[in-house]
């Protein structure tokens, strides 16, 4: 979330940012945090104050007994007595007023970077960057869920009778070519100089809270209510959450991880063509990439996990663009966004399958992640996350890319993974 003295000392910068992202009532809602936050700050004043004077008071008791003097002691106990009740009093109300600005700074999304258009929607986002050969099929290509039927590697109708729609079983050549793809992901990544980690898929509400999903995405996880535990939308919820109130040092950056993971989404109000197949899953897998960074760093460091992506791209050889999001369609944790998508040749459209994101310090004041500067002083550290990759659509880019009438070959770097060069 934002930090209040942000807000204070750049009301308009923020309103600004806000108006990027069409975001309602913003206004109203910082006057809201101000008043909220000149309450909080009133109330504390009073209340060490009060506390202050209640402990000088205890000083002089205790003097006063010391020399004898007990009526007078007993004169000033009384009024401590009256200080403590005002004490508890003040602490019930900074209380109050600490909840009241935390639940108003939880609805307020991150500030835009100063590079993020202003925007509606998803049809106002900028297409900075493309690369590779969209491939001709010729009239009989076909979409990926009519090739994986085809030749049996992924059963959508068994899924539904297993779980529901959204929930796939991927079979013989498939599953291996899922495996494949982690498997090459992550040593990637790794080579990249990304420590793997291995991590629960279900997280507490705190660790929800603290990486955003909650309360803005409530709607869209699933929950155990019975134990109160979230499966988790994205590894990078359960990975960031390891730095949770965590004081690093400077000499610590940059702290680099990755993990694969299933994933679940909800995906409540998602119908039509586009979610069907691989298009729009309610568990998928992913491989996601972490940083903690320095933030005079976190900028260069957002470009070289770009980088990183298009380089598996590269050898993937399949068609992709990056868009830079608009205000409109970035996430609401995040400052900047870059989006990868492949085309979709049999689709006739483009599937996005990353997401690269510099959070700043949004996420890290949720997540009281602080790190020692060099004047010894503590100052919230910069956290980005992206997919390296989202599976399902790379699958499907893969299966209708490279689909010829022998079958469908594999790409070469994912050959040694696979043990085959062809799906048929």
């Amino acid at each position: 979330m934002l930090q209040v003295q942000f807000i204070r000392e750049n009301k308009t910068k923020v309103l600004e940012g806000l108006a990027k992202r069409n975001f309602a009532d913003a206004e109203t809602i910082i006057e809201q945090v101000l008043t909220a936050d000149e309450n909080r700050r009133a109330t504390q004043v009073t209340l060490d104050n009060t506390l202050a004077e209640s402990n000088k008071l205890s000083k002089e008791i205790g003097n006063l007994y010391k020399s004898g003097k007990a009526q007078e002691a007993n004169v000033l106990k009384e009024k401590t007595g009256q200080l403590k009740e005002s004490s508890k009093e003040l602490s019930e109300k900074l209380s109050q007023f600490s909840d009241e600005l935390d639940q108003l700074l939880y609805q307020i999304p991150n500030v835009p970077h100063a590079s993020v258009k202003a925007g509606t929607s998803e049809e106002d986002n900028e297409n900075i960057f493309s690369e590779g050969s969209i491939p001709n099929l010729g009239d009989n290509a076909l979409p990926h869920w009519e090739l994986a039927k085809k030749y049996d590697i992924i059963d959508f109708e068994l899924g539904t009778k297993i779980s529901g729609a959204g929930f796939p079983v991927y079979k013989g050549k498939g599953a291996r070519l899922q495996r494949a793809l982690i498997n090459y992901f992550l040593d990637k990544n790794t080579a990249a100089g990304y420590t793997e980690v291995q991590v629960p898929h279900l997280v507490n509400t705190a660790s929800a809270t603290a990486t955003g999903q909650l309360p803005d995405k409530d709607g869209q996880m699933y929950h155990s209510t019975v134990d109160d535990l979230y499966l988790i939308p994205t590894a990078e919820v359960p990975i960031t959450n390891i730095f949770r109130g965590d004081l690093v040092q400077e000499s610590d950056f940059p702290i680099t991880l990755t993990g694969y993971t299933p994933c679940f989404r909800r995906e409540a109000g998602s119908y039509g063509a586009h979610v069907r197949g691989l298009n729009r899953l309610h568990q998928f897998d992913k491989v996601e990439i972490v940083r903690v960074e320095h933030p005079e760093n976190s900028y260069k460091a957002l470009d070289g996990m770009v980088e990183h992506i298009k380089d598996i791209l590269r050898e993937l050889k399949l068609p992709y663009r990056i868009l830079r999001l608009c205000g409109g369609d970035t996430g609401f944790t995040s400052a900047l966004t870059f989006d990868f998508e492949l085309f979709s040749t049999a689709q006739d459209r483009w599937l996005e399958i990353s997401s690269a994101s510099n959070f700043e310090t949004f996420q890290a004041n949720r997540l009281k992640l602080r790190f020692k500067n060099k004047e010894g002083k503590s100052e919230l550290a910069h956290t980005l996350n992206g997919s390296s990759l989202a599976l399902p659509r790379v699958l499907a880019g893969i299966l209708e890319n490279y689909q010829t009438e022998d079958g469908i070959q594999v790409p070469e770097v994912l050959i040694p993974y696979t043990g085959f060069d062809m799906i048929n």
